[in-house]
């Protein structure tokens, strides 16, 4: 059994904590993790603070060049960083696969971003006394950055916060969720072997009061946090003084008109309801179907959701493996009955087997209960039938999240109403609010929190715009 370290300043290191990662899936041993104390964390604050005065004087050239080299040994080591993913997170192995495939691209995309960093040249000239007057505006690396990552994308997601934060010169504290941190250090492992200054990426899996001086270290400028609102809000108030970005999950909708090709949104919603048993921040939680096709669309609905697979996430014909946890196996199991017990219809599934829960789907759900309202990150779908299309996207608006919506319908003018209406981050045409390709600007309103990742976007979150104005006339 592999043992994992902390990564300080380009070296392994080892500390007073180790804790074994057990499967989701039966509860075996698969590695040791240590966890840092206080001082670690205070180490690897120090050896990003020093590195930045390398990092943020790389050319272009050279900070691209370390991003296709991640990029690449991540395409080499494809089966070994699948394979970790599913053992800690209990992700099919598929699915893994396809999680690598996509955070290789994450860093080539970088690369490429990296050396389209640009700026501007204004004119400050608008007065009588600013004649021959103008302006050079550039971005520039503000410096050491926190990034907080959560289980459902060990890869991936670390790769939305460490690649734009190597293409824009800054260094990085990773805390990654302890569950899933073996992922994190293979990744640490990949950067350790390019040409970045040592120091300039460390990953230190902690518990909650040694991560907590990543959000009051006046040495760390930005704190990017992916997880749960409970934790996310908390922690901006913590970082107050500091630049914050929150992905904080959703209860993402789908609206299904009757124009819609329902051949190709059929499989997708499958896809986007039961994919890594719901525990995706866009995976599809509520269905909105027009009342003239929601017979024929239920009726398929649920003969292809009978066939999905569950079972060994390592099995390659599996298509649903466990929860992340017992206690999360529960709540959801609690949230189905409550809505049965206040009147709601159990289509299929809604069974629970230790940490395995079915693909469920139900009816006749209030709108205002839990299952409905909050984020039950399961494999769980509450379907709504309806008459108006205003009516469905006042549905899509009924919940306290707003990261991604999907709508199905060959009607332009209700693509653009619902891209006015809708209060999301995303609103995703004739395709699944699961859809997301790396470089698109991804983030949500209201409780699923503020600012943007996709490389560019996640670059101008990284950088400060600093301005010379220059006066000709002298």
């Amino acid at each position: 059994m592999r043992e994992y370290k902390l990564l300080i300043k380009g070296k392994w290191e080892e500390s007073k904590i180790r804790r074994e990662i057990k499967s989701p899936y039966d509860q075996q041993v698969v590695g040791e993790v240590y966890f840092a104390e206080k001082d670690k964390t205070e180490k690897a604050v120090t050896a990003a603070y020093e590195a930045f005065s390398e990092t943020k004087k790389l050319s272009s050239l050279e900070r691209a060049q370390v991003l296709e080299k991640i990029s690449s040994e991540i395409e080499k080591r494809n089966e070994e960083l699948a394979k970790s993913i599913t053992l800690s997170g209990g992700k099919t192995i598929k699915a893994s696969r396809i999680e690598v495939e996509r955070a290789a691209n994450t860093f080539k995309i970088a690369s490429e971003e990296a050396k389209r960093i640009g700026g501007e040249i204004i004119p400050l000239d608008l007065s009588a006394q600013t004649k021959e007057r103008w302006g050079l505006v550039r971005r520039f690396p503000i410096g050491v950055i926190a990034a907080i990552s959560p289980f459902n994308f060990p890869l991936n997601l670390v790769a939305h916060k460490v690649a734009p934060a190597i293409a824009s010169g800054n260094t990085v504290v990773l805390r990654p969720c302890s569950q899933v941190s073996m992922t994190s250090t293979l990744l640490g492992e990949i950067i350790n072997e390019t040409d970045y200054p040592q120091g300039g990426i460390n990953i230190v899996p902690s518990g909650y009061e040694a991560a907590e001086i990543l959000l009051t270290d006046e040495r760390i400028k930005m704190v990017t946090f992916t997880g749960s609102p409970a934790i996310g809000w908390e922690l901006k108030k913590k970082a107050h003084k500091k630049k914050v970005t929150l992905e904080l999950g959703g209860n993402a909708a789908v609206v299904v008109e009757p124009d819609a090709n329902l051949e190709f949104a059929l499989p997708r919603m499958i896809l986007g309801s039961f994919c890594y048993s719901g525990q995706i921040c866009i995976s599809i939680q509520r269905i909105f179907l027009h009342e003239k096709i929601c017979d024929r669309v239920m009726s398929d609905f649920i003969k292809a959701t009978k066939k999905l697979k569950m079972g060994n996430p390592l099995e390659e014909e599996t298509d649903i493996g466990p929860m992340i946890t017992l206690d999360a196996a529960k709540q959801t199991e609690e949230w189905v009955e409550e809505a049965v017990d206040n009147g709601a219809s159990v289509v299929l599934g809604g069974k629970r087997d230790g940490v395995m829960f079915e693909p469920t789907i139900l009816e006749n759900v209030k709108p205002e209960l839990r299952i409905s309202w909050f984020e039950a990150f399961a494999p769980v779908v509450v379907v709504y039938r309806y008459k108006d299309f205003e009516e469905a996207l006042r549905g899509v608006n009924h919940s306290i999240y707003g990261l991604q919506a999907g709508i199905f319908t060959g009607d332009l003018k209700k693509a653009w109403q619902a891209f006015e209406i809708l209060d999301v981050g995303g609103v995703i045409i004739n395709d699944i609010p699961t859809f997301r390709i790396d470089q698109m600007p991804y983030g949500g309103v209201k409780e699923s929190g503020f600012g943007r990742e996709g490389l560019r976007y996640a670059i101008e979150e990284m950088t400060e715009i600093k301005l010379m104005a220059l006066n000709l006339q002298i």
